[in-house]
């Protein structure tokens, strides 16, 4: 993969995790998408409006204003709060990216936050402009393919990566309680959002550069917890042991 076609985000402990990025063909054929969701949302709204209208005319005689005004909300819902509202909480991604295999994600590799999707989807109007000019243009330019709101909120767009297996995709390894579960609590807070970093991106990380993180970091965090290689799981599960126990035996929820 070209350097300039994915992001490399050197953690504090100079490990690296790589995200493909998504260029303006994936995010255009999303917008595609969105929009036409969109559009068949607001014909509902305009023909159902345009049904109790004239009901509603007849015995309140402010209800045009009344009516002009849930339009103009509605719109306004369509427009901003679709692309908010999805992102938020859907794991950064509205019905458009999921379609594309592509997700909204911060620029630290973590998962967006509802703050994130505000600011990113507040400057869609600019970005819009042009029919999308704008928005082109900032991600022709930028080296992560952001667009104006990407910029403002520190976020980035990337490819969501498609499932090896079964077993690539979910651990199936039970470890139960091991030996070494005490002395997770002597991890510092840093060594445990690396690794949460990890785990919460590594399905968007291709096979072998994921299975090298989990490695590294494994190997790090073993040499900091005197748990050799041989006693331990595998790298993931080992790792998703850590921050369940890390969890667990702490304050940090």
């Amino acid at each position: 993969m070209d350097p300039s076609e994915k992001l490399t985000i050197e953690t504090p402990e100079q490990i690296a995790l790589e995200f493909p990025l998504a260029g303006l063909g994936s995010r255009a054929l999303a917008l595609l998408y969105d929009s036409l969701i969109q559009f068949i949302a607001a014909l509902v709204i305009f023909i159902a409006m345009a049904l109790i209208k004239p009901d509603l005319s007849a015995h309140w005689a402010a209800a045009n204003n009344w009516v002009i005004a849930l339009e103009v909300f509605g719109a306004f819902c369509l427009y901003w709060g679709y692309f908010t509202l999805f992102e938020a909480f859907w794991n950064g991604q509205t019905p458009g990216k999921r379609h594309a295999k592509i997700r909204v994600i911060s620029d630290s590799g973590r998962p967006i936050t509802v703050f994130e999707a505000i600011a990113r989807n507040f400057l869609r109007v600019v970005d819009s402009l042009g029919g999308y000019f704008v928005g082109c243009v900032a991600i022709a330019v930028d080296k992560r393919n952001r667009r104006l709101g990407d910029m403002v909120a520190g976020t980035v767009v990337v490819h969501e990566v498609e499932r090896q297996s079964e077993q690539y995709w979910y651990s199936a390894e039970q470890t139960g309680t091991p030996p070494w579960g005490q002395v997770v609590t002597t991890l510092t807070m840093a060594e445990f959002q690396l690794i949460e970093t990890f785990l919460s991106r590594r399905l968007d990380l291709p096979l072998e550069r994921r299975q090298q993180a989990a490695q590294e970091i494994a190997a790090r965090i073993g040499a900091r917890l005197n748990v050799a290689a041989p006693g331990r799981p595998s790298d993931e599960t080992f790792l998703e042991e850590v921050a369940r126990l890390f969890r667990d035996n702490t304050r940090y929820r």
